[in-house]
């Protein structure tokens, strides 16, 4: 019988304990690794590897530092997950893949991951992923499928955590991390987000450092946490920007204009999402919000626009040595997708390029310039099985492709976004996607915290 793990409190909560004295670093780190380890749990999925003497070691340095008057920030000594996409010095960078076991371990710390480090976070281990992040169900056929906490412990009800940071999230609700360093592509950390029932920002790509990940879209590529609340989220953002570690106030509602886009992102919605959606955002308008339809038609090109994508031309060009030696060693439906890029020309790439800067116009004048923030389903769907997504290649790429479909636009659009749980209590998980112009990440963080307290006192 698996165990029901409930997710550690938000680190505003953590922080004031550690300063009351109430706990301390150690302990927080110890109840991490006791749920990573515990054999009724998920952790030997959700974690490639788990760093325990360093983590205690660090756990005990930051208790002793506090002890004498010093906290390198809020974020100090909370237990945090890293995804396997990250290079942490001393270890290898798998990326979720066997093709990569073997590579020497990185000889130093990404900027993300040592941004997080010299603000006190302790890195309790690497979690598991979509092989090289190239979906966004998290399904992982060489280590394993971590799952969402919705249904888990039925029989037969085993559901997808989402990708491709699925271990990300799994680490945070099973409370294994009390936040989680993810990537973001098309969806990456808002899917799994939306699916595990947390809180995910994606910010605009440029706002973190991009070196020492291993890529999937150069273009597209962007990095963020997933945690249990906006306050969260926006925390540990800030410290990955190189910002000073505080969280920007809410914003009231009041007078906010928001848009809800009206096709193409509400396609084969699941009642439940669709209800959800909908009193989530009646009760956004309730409290003041300025609520107005909005039809973007540069959506309905989207699917041309994607025929091979930033993701697979890129994707294609910095795997190509590796699938020359190795490709064998690749999920086959990863691989199928890595190679589709093969057939695109540099007149494609072009193209495509100057299709993004001409969307990125239209965007700025039909959706920026009159809201504040976007409104749409994160996924349109609730958790699918996993014996669902794994039934065969049809129904692993039907789902995969509805799953992304929505937050990939704002990827395209170089937006930032947050998912926000708005399900009922005890419902299929559900999320809320703001997303707001390139750069107005902390704006729209501010917001989202105003949205965040309405859909609280629905749920």
């Amino acid at each position: 019988m698996a165990t029901d793990f409930v997710p550690f409190p938000p680190l505003a909560a953590l922080a004031a304990a550690l300063t009351a004295g109430r706990t301390t670093s150690r302990a927080l780190v110890e109840a991490a690794l006791e749920r990573i380890a515990d054999p009724n749990g998920q952790g030997s999925t959700v974690f490639l590897e788990v760093d325990a003497e360093r983590a205690r070691a660090t756990a005990d340095a930051l208790d002793r530092l506090r002890a004498a008057g010093t906290v390198l920030s809020p974020l100090a000594g909370i237990p945090v997950s890293v995804k396997d996409l990250f290079d942490v010095a001393g270890q290898v960078t798998r990326a979720g893949s066997r093709v990569l076991a073997d590579a020497p371990p990185a000889r130093a710390d990404a900027p993300a991951v040592a941004r997080l480090r010299r603000a006190g976070a302790v890195i309790v281990g690497r979690t598991n992923m979509t092989e090289f992040a190239y979906s966004g169900l998290g399904l992982n056929p060489h280590y394993g499928t971590p799952l969402s906490p919705y249904r888990r412990n039925e029989a037969g009800e085993a559901r997808i955590a989402g990708g491709s940071s699925s271990g990300a999230a799994a680490s945070v609700a099973d409370g294994m991390a009390a936040v989680a360093l993810g990537s973001d592509t098309g969806g990456s950390i808002r899917i799994p987000a939306a699916l595990c029932g947390l809180t995910g920002f994606k910010p605009t790509a440029s706002r973190v450092p991009r070196q020492g990940a291993v890529p999937l879209s150069t273009t597209l590529d962007s990095f963020g946490p997933i945690g249990v609340s906006v306050s969260c989220c926006a925390l540990v953002d800030r410290i990955l920007a190189g910002l000073e570690p505080h969280v920007p106030a809410a914003r009231p509602l009041e007078g906010v204009r928001l848009g809800i886009l009206t096709h193409y992102v509400t396609d084969d919605m699941e009642p439940a999402v669709a209800f959800a959606v909908e009193t989530a955002t009646k009760h956004l308008e309730a409290a003041g919000a300025i609520l107005a339809d909005v039809h973007f038609a540069p959506l309905e090109q989207l699917v041309s626009l994607n025929r091979f994508g930033f993701s697979g031309m890129e994707a294609y060009a910095w795997h190509r040595p590796l699938i020359e030696q190795h490709a064998d060693r690749y999920d086959p439906r990863v691989l199928v997708r890595i190679e589709k890029g093969a057939r695109a020309t540099a007149a494609d790439y072009l193209e495509l390029l100057a299709q993004r800067a001409a969307l990125l116009e239209t965007a700025q004048d039909t959706l920026w310039r009159r809201f504040d923030a976007i409104i749409a389903p994160t996924v349109p769907i609730t958790p699918p099985r996993v014996s669902e997504c794994d039934a065969d290649d049809a129904a692993y790429a039907r789902i995969n492709a509805l799953v992304l479909r929505n937050p990939s636009v704002f990827n395209l659009l170089d937006a930032c976004a947050v998912s926000l749980p708005c399900h009922p209590r005890g419902q299929a998980p559900v999320g809320l996607m703001l997303a707001a112009a390139p750069h107005a990440d902390d704006a729209l963080l501010a917001i989202a915290r105003a949205a965040e307290r309405v859909l609280e006192s629905i749920r």
